[in-house]
């Protein structure tokens, strides 16, 4: 029986998931990155990668027929022609290019998804301004250098990481502009997600185990492995990912875009995911109280009442979606005398949110909302569920599989995100 791997790579650390042609789950693991804290982030990643690979099963490796890796969206690492990293990734939700993002606006389309200051277009820019810039011979995101630890080919990503790059993924090239910038040789070459790449390293097989047949294929973004994995396949249907960040995607018959307020369109086939990324989400709610703070006061909270309170939670200045405003405030108060009144408040703030995101992308011509999944640890919590589900208006239900590694199991399984 042949078995598809899916590796996800996420803020805090990664899973592995095994599937079989029915899409049965035959193993999972997971390991945190908090032990190599010391290490630089690549090598925490890579640790994790083969921490995983040597813990699953012999007998369930010898049979891995195709492996595909999603990671954080817009984190990338500069490479040298050795595949080495020659400084610290950037992290997805990095704004330090803020200070070249006018130099992106004088290159790139109006509304076009590169101008944010934590697009991977500007980060490359950021990068340029750097002494070492001149030994890079590579810019690629998470996954493409965690594949590229087991294909060994150097220079290969996919169009939903590279969207943020300036990949156009209506006519499946770079643009023109983007090809005639003097960075364009650091660009890397762009193919289908699930596409194969190559076989794992023969010295990867030997030392792991694996079947030394394996194939590896370019990758996606974990919002958009998550999204596979909660079942969603139907124009109207939609994924919010509360985890450390909020991440809607609404299955779309056309592409919407609109970078002054953060909207972009992955290709999924022959439809499209419209959606955004705030900087909202669970990270906020863990800087004032613990997950077992969470669980009981929400407890104590009734769900009917909408909080009056004006909250826009963020843990820093600076939001992406449904406001694209790097300078945007958090709000957080006045603050209630009960905690309970106090999370209701984010709770609330956080909900209202998410429905202006979605109304967003409806004005913008995405289809009409019609039913929400939801994936990542928020999607636990039933107070805050029908908050949302007031607000919105539409029916929301647990994601059918909460892991993005899941998803990124389909698609190795499938070689493709268009059959789901």
């Amino acid at each position: 029986m042949k078995l598809f791997l899916g590796i996800d790579f996420g803020t805090s650390g990664a899973r592995l998931i095994a599937i079989d042609n029915d899409r049965n789950i035959c193993w999972s693991g997971s390991t945190s990155y908090s032990a190599q804290t010391a290490s630089p982030k690549a090598v925490q990643w890579s640790m994790a990668l083969f921490k995983l690979l040597g813990e699953m099963p012999i007998d369930l490796k010898n049979r891995a027929t195709r492996i595909a890796l999603d990671g954080t969206s817009g984190t990338v690492l500069l490479c040298d022609d050795r595949g080495q990293p020659l400084a610290e990734p950037l992290m997805y939700n990095d704004d330090q290019a803020q200070s070249v993002l006018e130099t992106v606006k004088s290159i790139a389309p109006v509304g076009d998804a590169t101008i944010s200051a934590t697009s991977s277009l500007a980060k490359l820019y950021w990068y340029a301004q750097q002494p070492y810039f001149a030994a890079g011979r590579y810019l690629l995101h998470q996954a493409d250098w965690l594949a590229w630890l087991l294909h060994g080919r150097l220079g290969y990503s996919d169009y939903h990481n590279a969207l943020k790059l300036g990949y156009d993924p209506v006519n499946l090239e770079y643009p023109q502009w983007l090809r005639a910038i003097p960075e364009v040789g650091l660009l890397p070459q762009v193919l289908a997600p699930g596409e194969v790449v190559g076989q794992i390293l023969p010295a990867i097989a030997a030392q792991y185990q694996i079947n030394p047949e394996c194939l590896i294929c370019v990758g996606t973004t974990d919002s958009i492995a998550a999204f596979a994995a909660a079942g969603a396949n139907q124009p109207g249907q939609a994924v919010t990912s509360l985890g450390s960040t909020l991440v809607l995607k609404l299955l779309s018959n056309q592409p919407v875009q609109n970078a002054s307020q953060g909207v972009y369109s992955h290709r999924w086939g022959n439809l499209w995911l419209a959606g955004g990324a705030s900087n909202t989400g669970g990270a906020v709610l863990r800087q004032f109280f613990s997950d077992a703070e969470l669980h009981d006061l929400s407890q104590q909270i009734d769900p009917q009442i909408i909080s009056e309170l004006d909250y826009y939670p963020l843990l820093k200045p600076g939001e992406r979606f449904p406001i694209n405003d790097s300078h945007l405030l958090p709000r957080l108060e006045p603050r209630p005398g009960r905690d309970q009144d106090f999370l209701l408040g984010m709770l609330t703030g956080m909900a209202r949110i998410e429905a202006q995101g979605y109304q967003i992308l409806q004005e913008l011509g995405a289809d009409r909302l019609t039913q929400v999944y939801t994936a990542g640890g928020g999607a636990q919590n039933s107070t805050w569920q029908t908050i949302r589900q007031n607000l919105m208006g539409v029916t929301i239900i647990p994601a059918i599989h909460q892991e993005a590694a899941y998803g990124a199991a389909l698609l190795a399984l499938n070689g493709g995100f268009g059959d789901l």
